[in-house]
């Protein structure tokens, strides 16, 4: 996959709509990749999702469903409608649930926004699978597995840790979609995230998108912010 400044996503997890408007505002030039989460989607609705499509940017609607089949399928089809680019499961809710995802979402005229599955998310430490989760396997084993489900679900590709993006592509092929959250600048702190890399570095390991929230989000200067990420990310070639 060619990469490109379209493939910078920013996480806009802001708590109302208005909030979310005026960060775009700023910017003039550009039109980012967005991400929509819980926090704005719950506050604000469907509506925040057909205004900033309207206003020309691609968008990630990041819901992360998880519930039976026929439920996660009736849901897709009702986020298919409102023309998102790109949402998500949970890959723990089974290669049936994944199925059903893919097929509510897939629209009459045959059709699709690109569907991730959640593999583990990048709070998340091998020392909590282990405790909390009771997860015996391995970071790196759970995840190549959760990923080679969502292939066999017919999805284009998961949401993983940087770190873990070679490790998908070698399990899944180089043509199988790998979004990337957990990105920092060299010079920025995690956060409570515990698996993160910089752009550069998510580039070289594998990560088709990136998904960049606070780095951009809470920067004096958001705009120069995302350029700079850009910059990092996107391969540049020799002249």
């Amino acid at each position: 996959m060619a990469i490109n400044a379209k493939d910078v996503i920013i996480a806009c997890d802001f708590a109302s709509a208005e909030d979310t408007l005026s960060f775009l505002d700023r910017f003039e030039d550009e039109k980012p990749f967005v991400k929509i989460g819980m926090e704005l989607y719950y506050a604000a609705g469907p509506e925040i999702v057909r205004e900033i499509k309207k206003r020309g940017h691609r968008i990630f609607l990041d819901l992360k469903l998880h519930d039976i089949p026929n439920t996660v399928k009736k849901t897709m089809k009702v986020l298919s409608a409102l023309d998102v680019d790109m949402t998500n499961v949970h890959a723990a809710g089974t290669v049936e649930m994944m199925r059903a995802a893919k097929e509510g979402l897939t629209r009459e005229d045959g059709s699709c926004p690109i569907l991730i599955a959640v593999t583990q998310l990048t709070s998340t430490s091998e020392e909590t699978m282990r405790e909390q989760l009771l997860i015996g396997a391995s970071i790196n084993e759970t995840i190549a597995h959760y990923a080679a489900n969502a292939r066999k679900a017919g999805l284009d590709g998961v949401v993983c840790s940087p770190l873990e993006a070679s490790l998908v592509k070698e399990a899944c092929g180089d043509d199988f979609v790998t979004v990337t959250p957990g990105i920092r600048f060299a010079d920025s702190k995690a956060d409570d995230q515990k698996r993160v890399t910089t752009p550069a570095m998510a580039r070289e390991i594998g990560s088709d998108y990136i998904v960049v929230g606070r780095p951009i989000t809470a920067s004096p200067d958001p705009v120069a912010a995302y350029r700079r990420c850009v910059a990092e990310f996107v391969k540049r070639t020799e002249a």
